[in-house]
């Protein structure tokens, strides 16, 4: 959860030119399957539509703010961004602009920070060359 946070923190403060989105996918430490002994929840393995639902309330109480759905049981967003465990992107005009490494260990918020920082300052320059002749 310490990531979340870390997650919810960088989504605040670029709320004005980003929006985000949390997809909660398959998870990747049930407790009927390879148990994390440092999880905050004990989850079962989903079996269906409606148990990924009610896993996906956990993590929408815990990101408050944060819009969360759901990836289908065929794991279709999972298998399409390459997302287990976790991974950060930034889509821009239905693009993959920023594709960060996968979680745990390629999970760096601090890269999200700084690419969406770079973006912010180009908007700001390309809003200051901008010169309206009346």
């Amino acid at each position: 959860m310490t990531r979340l946070a870390a997650f919810q923190r960088v989504a605040r403060q670029y709320a004005d030119i980003a929006d985000s989105l949390l997809v909660y996918i398959e998870e990747a430490h049930p407790s009927d399957g390879w148990v994390s002994s440092d999880a905050p929840y004990q989850i079962p393995r989903h079996r269906c539509l409606e148990d990924r639902l009610r896993a996906a309330e956990l993590m929408n109480r815990e990101a408050q703010g944060s819009a969360v759905v759901v990836d289908t049981m065929e794991n279709s967003s999972n298998s399409a961004y390459g997302a287990y465990f976790e991974r950060l992107y930034i889509l821009k005009d239905e693009k993959v602009v920023y594709q960060g490494g996968r979680g745990p260990e390629g999970y760096r918020v601090s890269e999200l920070r700084d690419w969406l920082e770079r973006y912010r300052s180009d908007l700001e320059a390309s809003n200051a060359e901008t010169v309206v002749h009346v």
